[in-house]
């Protein structure tokens, strides 16, 4: 229903608001036990570009439950890739 520029609630711009609602979600992925700092987030029009890489499937889906709460009736499109941290199951051949 909002678009933006329009105002919320609060008087301040709807755009400003979901900047507000980002910087917050960095700043709580980053000091929670998440400890997340490699997940960027860009606003983009009137929805958020989620990028970025985790150590773990299990990791993305707490990124992604979190993102979901705290952006909450914004438009969210999520690239987070999950690093491979396995061994290599077979010897590396040099030249």
């Amino acid at each position: 229903m909002s678009t933006q520029g329009a105002a919320s609630p609060g008087g301040a711009p709807s755009a400003l608001s979901a900047e507000y609602r980002i910087a917050h979600l960095q700043d709580r992925l980053a000091s929670g036990e998440l400890g997340e700092l490699g997940v960027r987030m860009e606003l983009r029009g009137d929805s958020v570009l989620v990028t970025g890489t985790v150590p773990s499937e299990p990791c993305r889906e707490d990124v992604l439950r979190t993102v979901r709460e705290e952006l909450a009736g914004l438009a969210v499109h999520c690239d987070i890739v999950v690093s491979e941290t396995s061994s290599p199951d077979h010897a590396e051949e040099l030249p």
